[in-house]
């Protein structure tokens, strides 16, 4: 068969369907504007100069001691950084999932709390437990001028952040695992340590894998922390940032970010080539749950221990965190006060209405377009679909950095100057956070038969009617389960939106991250316990929503 049968096929049906095909022109456009084009105005800003492709520039920047250093930074913190939040989030996803220790469900409340909480607050609670005016430090310790800041702080902050990633995956594959083949292991005489080194970790390589990858790319990207807490030890994203905004140097910091994408890259690869070298198929049918949980008191006493451990140093950070905002003066008085939540409603309660304003528009149009991607890719063929599958994760996929720089390079000049606006921080929070729409939408769609669709259309409804009307009702569910996951991340940004703020439109991550640097912590507590709460309140909204929903279909 001929392409161009193959492609004339789906142009016919779509000829059918006007509606369709100006939607998927609509989504196309869309995604090359504010998806590729400002990845491509990077690369533009690095390698074209004044006088046309200029590589001398970049050597000249890549000749610079510092730029290696910086690289090198990144990398051992990356790499340090993934294995220790994978081997704690493979210790707390053991013992819920293989266990019955006490206190399970409170240990998976804890674990994925980090994943919904405001950035860098963890960082934020390693300054006022351990710096020069720290509880424990200070208060317990009797320690003087103790430095807080640096590479150790980072491993450990990043580690306490980033292991609900590797939880939340690796929970999800000890689920699904057929669990008789441990049984059957230990049928065999086989101890508990012999089988899950023998039988457990073997099988879970992917997901072991695919937990350091995650792990590895939050770290390299991460803005945040570095900045709160890295001191003298710079990030390629931190680096990038104070190149840009500090030197107003577009060139280098260009490079910079886009640096960070070639470890990520580099790890995809590796994962992909390593896993793909075997096979690690357990299901081939109806899975079996674990007829044996573990009992023995010499395995759930230190796996008990483990995490309450970590669970403990969670509470304590957070803890922490609420303590200061209600504090006069950390480290000197600490007596209860109002005072810093009266500060930041008077003089930044212009940058809480703006964060919620930002996130209530933006939260449904990436849900909204996540959807309709997602129905056209699963439901549709036409051509240009694997650019639309391939644009509409490209900027979820790179790092933050590279994202907010983009968007400065592209919308900071004709024909489309919106840099400063609210627009441009809604562009950017949509297109990069979308794909979580779309990976909703996409599951929920392949558990709808197809044919609930045809039969609407052999009704004569056009394919836009048929959307509306069937395909969005029955995937109300997975819209807002992306909502709540939407609105955490339009709320908690950090790394793109702050090349993007303005005087006209400001974040509360962005005050936070400014209290931090003029040294006024408990303003930045009280910032992050009210981020907290209202994210917490969206949160606990929306999936109340959901259920009555559920219930009412």
């Amino acid at each position: 068969m001929s392409n161009s049968s193959i492609v004339g096929k789906p142009m016919k049906a779509m000829k059918k369907d006007p509606y369709i095909i100006g939607l998927v022109i609509l989504v196309l456009i869309s995604l090359f504007l504010f998806s590729a084009y400002p990845i491509y105005n990077i690369f533009k800003t690095i390698f074209i100069g004044e006088s046309g492709f200029d590589i001398t520039a970049v050597q000249k920047i890549l000749s610079k001691p510092r730029i290696w250093e910086t690289i090198r930074n990144s990398l051992v913190l990356g790499v340090l950084s993934a294995f220790i939040s994978t081997v704690v989030g493979f210790v707390f996803a053991y013992s819920v999932t293989r266990t019955r220790m006490v206190g399970r469900k409170f240990f998976n409340l804890i674990a994925v709390f980090p994943v919904v909480s405001p950035p860098f607050v963890l960082a934020l609670s390693m300054i006022l437990l351990f710096g020069n005016s720290g509880l424990i430090s200070k208060e317990l310790l009797g320690m003087q001028n103790t430095n807080v800041y640096g590479f150790t702080s980072l491993v450990i902050i990043q580690a306490m952040s980033f292991f609900p990633i590797a939880y939340l995956n690796l929970k999800g594959l000890l689920e699904s695992m057929d669990a008789s083949l441990e049984d059957s292991a230990l049928s065999l005489g086989a101890s508990r340590l012999k089988v899950v080194t023998t039988v457990t970790l073997p099988l879970m390589i992917p997901g072991i894998f695919s937990s350091i990858l995650l792990t590895f790319i939050k770290s390299i990207e991460d803005f945040g922390n570095p900045m709160v807490i890295g001191g003298d030890y710079t990030t390629l994203a931190t680096d990038a940032y104070t190149t840009i905004i500090g030197m107003h140097d577009l060139r280098s910091g260009s490079l910079l970010a886009v640096s960070i994408l070639f470890p990520v890259l580099a790890a995809y690869l590796i994962q992909r080539y390593w896993v793909s070298r075997r096979s690690y198929t357990t299901v081939t049918g109806k899975t079996s749950q674990s007829s044996v949980f573990i009992k023995e008191k010499k395995i759930i006493v230190p796996l008990f221990i483990i995490c309450l451990s970590i669970t403990g140093i969670i509470v304590l950070f957070y803890g922490t965190i609420i303590m200061t905002a209600f504090v006069k003066l950390w480290g000197v008085d600490y007596s209860l006060t109002l005072d810093h939540f009266r500060y930041i409603f008077d003089v930044g309660l212009d940058t809480i209405l703006d964060t919620i304003i930002l996130a209530v528009i933006a939260t449904p149009l990436m849900v909204l377009i996540g959807m309709v991607i997602s129905f056209l890719t699963v439901r549709k063929s036409f051509p240009g679909k694997k650019l639309m599958e391939a644009g509409s994760i490209l900027l979820f996929a790179v790092p933050g950095t590279v994202v907010g720089v983009g968007y400065l390079l592209t919308f900071n000049s004709p024909p489309l100057v919106i840099t400063g606006t609210a627009a441009i921080i809604i562009l950017a929070l949509v297109f990069r956070y979308m794909s979580l729409g779309i990976e909703a939408g996409a599951n929920a769609l392949r558990q709808i038969d197809p044919s609930l669709e045809e039969a609407s259309k052999s009704l004569g409804a056009s394919g836009f009617t048929t959307f509306r009307k069937i395909t969005l009702p029955l995937i109300k569910s997975a819209m807002f389960s992306s909502a709540i996951y939407g609105f955490t991340r339009a709320m908690t940004s950090i790394s793109a939106i702050i090349f993007l703020v303005s005087a006209s439109w400001n974040l509360m991550t962005v005050s936070i991250l400014s209290a931090v640097d003029f040294g006024r912590l408990s303003v930045a507590a009280a910032y992050c316990v009210l981020l907290l709460i209202i994210v917490l309140i969206a949160f606990s909204a929306l999936n109340i929503f959901l259920k009555q929903s559920e219930r009412s279909m």
